[in-house]
């Protein structure tokens, strides 16, 4: 008996591709492992024999295999209709069953993994006849409808581990193949092809030049369903400690060999890669560690971003769930992130672009592409719509915003609702249950028909920020133009948080508007909530920085950007030498200066204030790359364009303040106005009253 052998079940109806998927998949596998491979048509006794195939299936072959066995099985004469010689099936380190039934009921506990896989029904018959000829038309309709049969009453579906949209390209197998990588019950097994997936080699570019983003953006990626650019949409305006913020925007989608999406929801993870879908269930920030926090790829010379491809997106607030908060359920998904595996850098200091792509098969022809697309760019100077080079706020109030349409924000709280949550949050300020409460509130509106991207591309022309974004999922977009840094780990373990708690709106007057900036620095309120996240946020750090290596290098520092003034500190650290990377992020998680302090009370205590989930809101925008590093944006001045769940979109965006003990209803209440200004005014909307 030899040991126990890994068990793949390829199953579909038939005509959908399972016999050449499990040939070409047991191909790429035998690279690393010995390979069985077992066809359940071999053993349906006739054209009526699904069920009784299943069970001879499960007791002769499967059964003794997964012992480690050999299986002895009798197959069927199809040209005598009567079963035919006897056969041996040996285990070896995988097995791969393949067939109509091969993930039945009875089977399943015997299994590792279940492959399902999906053709449109025209398809299925043109590949059976093309493959059985005439032999098999006779039978189709009977065959089809004990498929039927068998799917009524066995839910196998629910039990897929991975789902296929075939579509007889040849790129299922390679895609099925990277997609069983991200079973945990199949990664020990697995190393071999894991190892590969993170021996990665990095082809790089760079041209001198200096187009226009957007236009670019468009160039490549205007048809993406999945697509990302960070955006240092201030760079032109830029200085001091927010130039360091601003000196890279990177573009990319989940085209290509190695490209990829996940989305993660209240603990399922579903990952898409190319025509495969696996789901996987427990928390986000686990399996990111199994993804993202090891230096599989180089920078090439004289390249000074961080990013080197690798996943690109958003995590939500409501991942708080595995960080210390309770369990809340959101309309959007926890994390969505794309895997890159080629991407555009602009160096706005520089004046250069940067082209980068994993050694693939396509990666040449993609480098010729953008090539041609960052030549033909129209340079920033001369786009439409490039963020405003003034540091005045970029529109007056009563711009239309834009298109014609007529946006009216409903909010989640009435002026006088959000006022009592404040009393209230002073109440457990009071018996010492928090220090500070970061209060929030939603205001929504139906779509009427807004086009995502100028929307968002009016928005980074009137409120253009160091961590502005663009995010694209299918039907999800977020635009979102946050000026504050959640979290920032370089290559080699540096550690750098930059909370924002203080914010003054902005006056066409300079008179006035150095006013209000001198207002914000000198403010003792906004000092002490200020330091109070400071020290919250050393705290997150601690848990995984090497001891005296915290530093607070700014406190209580009055940045300026389009619409507001905002009080700035930073707070540097060493990450320890082989700390997990994702537990670090998830240490810091959600930013403290969306929570208050201390973080996992105040959270229960919002969860009672607040009536519903924040969703992307509150959460991070940025990427994970291949080097190691990570740089994620907390997501403020942010709308989220969502389907409604019946054809149409909704828009929401997040706004709210930190309340202590001294803070005024009011004022507080005139912040969360001055807050969301930025984004409603590009929309040609205003806060609701009420």
């Amino acid at each position: 008996m030899t040991p126990a052998p890994v068990i793949i079940a390829i199953d579909g109806r038939s005509g959908a591709g399972k016999t050449t998927l499990a040939v070409e998949l047991a191909a790429r596998l035998r690279m690393h492992h010995k390979v069985s491979l077992f066809h359940l048509e071999d053993i349906y006794p006739g054209w009526n024999g699904l069920a009784a195939g299943i069970e001879r299936y499960v007791t002769t072959v499967l059964a003794p295999l997964r012992k480690g066995d050999a299986a002895e099985w009798v197959s069927w004469d199809w040209e005598k209709h009567y079963d035919g010689r006897s056969n041996v099936t040996l285990p070896a380190e995988i097995v791969i069953v393949e067939g109509v039934g091969a993930a039945a009921s009875d089977a399943r506990p015997m299994l590792d993994a279940v492959v399902w896989v999906d053709a449109p029904d025209d398809e299925r018959r043109h590949r059976a006849m093309a493959r059985d000829g005439s032999s098999y038309e006779p039978f189709w309709d009977g065959w089809a409808a004990q498929e039927d049969k068998w799917l009524e009453t066995d839910d196998v579906l629910d039990h897929t581990d991975i789902r296929v949209l075939n579509r007889a390209d040849g790129n299922a197998p390679d895609d099925v193949l990277q997609s069983l990588n991200y079973l945990p019950s199949l990664s020990p097994v697995l190393s071999p092809e894991l190892s590969a997936r993170r021996g990665l080699q990095l082809k790089a570019e760079r041209i001198a030049a200096a187009p226009d983003p957007a236009a670019l953006f468009q160039a490549l990626y205007a048809t993406s369903a999945n697509a990302v650019w960070l955006d240092s949409s201030n760079a032109a305006v830029a200085s001091g400690a927010a130039a360091e913020r601003s000196r890279f925007s990177i573009l990319a989608d989940d085209g290509g060999s190695f490209g990829q999406s996940v989305m993660h929801s209240s603990g399922a993870t579903r990952l898409s890669i190319g025509c495969a879908t696996v789901e996987t269930t427990g928390p986000f920030f686990r399996w990111l560690d199994t993804v993202w926090g090891r230096k599989a790829v180089r920078p090439p010379a004289g390249y000074d971003c961080e990013f080197t491809l690798g996943w690109l997106g958003y995590l939500g607030y409501e991942l708080k769930r595995e960080t210390g908060g309770s369990d809340v359920r959101a309309g959007t998904p926890d994390a969505a992130l794309l895997f890159a595996g080629r991407a555009v850098v602009l160096d706005h200091r520089d004046a250069a672009v940067w082209l980068l792509a994993v050694e693939a098969p396509d990666a040449d022809d993609w480098l010729g592409r953008a090539r041609g697309a960052v030549q033909s760019a129209a340079p920033v100077a001369q786009a439409a719509g490039a963020p405003q080079a003034s540091g005045a706020p970029a529109h007056p109030a009563g711009d239309p915003g834009v298109g014609h349409q007529t946006l009216e924000f409903s909010s989640r709280d009435t002026e006088d609702e959000y006022k009592a949550k404040i009393a209230i949050a002073q109440e457990q300020i009071a018996e010492g249950n928090t220090y500070e409460v970061c209060l929030t509130t939603t205001v929504t509106a139906t779509d009427p028909g807004l086009d995502p991207w100028e929307s968002y591309l009016a928005l980074r022309k009137r409120n253009p920020a160091p961590f502005a974004s663009y995010l694209r999922f299918g039907e999800l977009t977020v635009a979102s133009t946050s000026p504050e840094r959640f979290l920032r780990i370089t290559s080699d373990g540096g550690m750098k948080a930059e909370p924002i708690k203080g914010t003054r709106g902005r006056a066409a007057d300079p008179g006035i508007d150095e006013a209000l900036r001198r207002g914000l620095e000198s403010s003792l309120k906004d000092r002490a909530e200020n330091i109070m996240i400071v020290d919250l946020l050393r705290n997150d750090l601690s848990h995984f920085a090497v001891p005296g290596s915290m530093t607070v290098s700014r406190l209580c520092a009055v940045e300026s950007y389009a619409t507001v003034h905002q009080m700035v500190s930073t707070i540097d650290a060493r990450l320890r030498p082989g700390a997990p990377r994702a537990e670090a992020v998830a240490a810091a998680f959600p930013a403290g200066s969306m929570t208050g302090a201390p973080k996992i009370s105040t959270m229960g205590i919002l969860d009672g204030l607040e009536s519903g989930p924040r969703g992307v809101y509150s959460g991070a925008i940025g990427y994970f790359s291949l080097n190691a590093a990570a740089d994620l944006a907390v997501v403020i001045r942010t709308l989220v364009m969502s389907s409604d769940g019946d054809g149409g979109r909704t828009l929401s965006l997040g706004v709210g303040g930190a309340i202590t003990a001294d803070s005024n209803a009011g004022e507080e209440y005139e912040e969360v106005r001055t807050k969301a200004f930025g984004v409603l005014s590009a929309l040609g909307a205003e806060f609701p009253e009420g």
